[in-house]
Formats: structure tokens, C-alpha cells, sequence
């Protein structure tokens, strides 16, 4: 075959196209860095009804998690939240109490509460909507965090760091877990509120 070019510039022409079809178009040259987060700087909050009054703020004092993201394509995946159940806080001691018993978290049973997903879909510049699954009590079900990278660089604090901070947010009936006291006679609510704030290092 004759391409009209000199012997040399037919030799690169066909090195590069033999490079083309081994790497095949779209194929990824680097894998999106893997992140820890920081189990000094996490927050898991929960917003729930008191009987129509008011809503009850509470955390869970110990979180850790993990997930893969490029900054240059927005890929997000791999991304995984756990949970300490027995960590739970309300400041209120008795009823901190109630929530790890059975009626509530069950946590010493089940001592963690775990939120995974395969991807998420890029929304916005900065926005995320991350379909996933919250497992609780022994069962999973479908969640969504709706999710906004606020800010990735070198850490001013340790500056061998290179942090990325998220704020998530996302709600689920706890009855679909069955976990159901309190709902029939609308004393607890059933809707509880998700609140996620942490910075992750790079890896």
C-alpha cells in the first residue's frame, strides 16, 4: 500500500496507528485518585421530628469512607461511607440511650450503618448526584446524596496533603428499614434528614 509519503514518515504514520488501536479511542490513561477521608474531619448528621414540635439534631461522632474521583473529568466511583451506629449523639444521654437500643439503631447488633455506590452522575460543575445504597439494621436500600465538591488543593495545614472537602445531603424513611417506633402515633418522625460534611486526602 502506498500512503504517498517517504519510507520514514509512512514508519511513524504506522507506529502511531498501531498505538491508536492497541490503546482503542476513549481507552483511560490514568485511573482516578483514590481518597480517604479524614476521620478527624467528618460529620454525619441526622434531622428528625419530635412529635411535630420541633426536629431533634443529631451526629454520629465516628465515620470513616473512601472513594475514587479525577478532578480533570469529574469521574467520581467506588465510593463508600461507614457509619458507627454506637457513636450516635444527641445531647441527650437517655435518649442516646433509646436510639442504639432496639427500638432505634439496634447498634449493638448492628454497630454499623454503611452507604456505598459504583459512580455517580456529574450534575453540575460542581455538583453530584450519587445513587447508592444505605444498608441499616440488616437491610439496603436505594439512596441518593445529592453532593457539592467545594474544594480540592494542598492542605495549608499539612502541607504534604492534598484534600478534597465534600457537603452531602440525602433522606430516607427509617420505616423501610424497620425501624418503626414512634411512627404510627407521629411521635418520632419517619423521614430522617442526612447531613455529610468531610475532607478526604488523597492518596
Amino acid at each position: 500500500m502506498n500512503l504517498g509519503m517517504p519510507s520514514p514518515t509512512r514508519r511513524a504514520f504506522g507506529a502511531g496507528l498501531l498505538g491508536w488501536i492497541a490503546w482503542g479511542p476513549g481507552t483511560a490513561f490514568a485511573e482516578p485518585a483514590r481518597y480517604e477521608i479524614d476521620p478527624e474531619h467528618i460529620s454525619v448528621g441526622f434531622l428528625v421530628e419530635h412529635i411535630g414540635y420541633a426536629r431533634v439534631l443529631g451526629m454520629f461522632r465516628a465515620a470513616r469512607g473512601s472513594f475514587r474521583f479525577d478532578e480533570a473529568t469529574g469521574e467520581l466511583q467506588d465510593i463508600r461511607i461507614e457509619v458507627d451506629t454506637r457513636s450516635v449523639f444527641s445531647n441527650h444521654v437517655k435518649r442516646d440511650q433509646h436510639l442504639k437500643s432496639a427500638d432505634f439503631l439496634n447498634a449493638a447488633e448492628f454497630p454499623r450503618m454503611v452507604f456505598t455506590a459504583a459512580h455517580a452522575t456529574r450534575i453540575a460543575e460542581r455538583h453530584f448526584a450519587i445513587a447508592g445504597a444505605l444498608e441499616l439494621l440488616g437491610r439496603s436500600q436505594p439512596l441518593v446524596l445529592q453532593a457539592t465538591w467545594n474544594k480540592s488543593g494542598p492542605s495549608p495545614i499539612a502541607k504534604s496533603s492534598y484534600v478534597t472537602g465534600v457537603s452531602a445531603r440525602g433522606s430516607f424513611l427509617r420505616s423501610a428499614y424497620g425501624m418503626n417506633y414512634g411512627v404510627g402515633n407521629g411521635w418520632v418522625g419517619d423521614e430522617v434528614q442526612l447531613i455529610i460534611e468531610f475532607e478526604a486526602i488523597r492518596q
